[in-house]
């Protein structure tokens, strides 16, 4: 039998866990709601275009969808709807 490991994110949750951290969601159905109306909307696709970018730019979002466990067009589209719904913003450098 294989011994399974956790990784880094699954031991902070656990510790956290330990750490009697973790609380019920008081408003549970409406937080159900809540996500599934996200849910409904992020998936809810009906136009397809097609975009140029710049092979490192792709590159780098292509690393970042496979860390975040998702498709790399799925990450470039809640990407796009972040930005536009406001919860995206572009950060200012000094």
């Amino acid at each position: 039998m294989k011994k399974q490991t956790m990784d880094l994110e699954e031991k902070e949750v656990l510790e956290s866990y330990d750490r009697n951290e973790w609380r019920p969601i008081q408003a549970k159905k409406a937080e159900i709601a809540k996500l599934q109306h996200y849910a409904r909307n992020t998936l809810q696709k009906n136009k397809r275009i097609n975009i140029r970018l710049a092979e490192r730019d792709l590159a780098g979002i292509q690393a970042r969808a496979i860390e975040e466990g998702m498709p790399y067009q799925t990450l470039i589209s809640s990407i796009l709807h972040k930005y536009l719904s406001g919860r995206l913003t572009e950060r200012k450098t000094a």
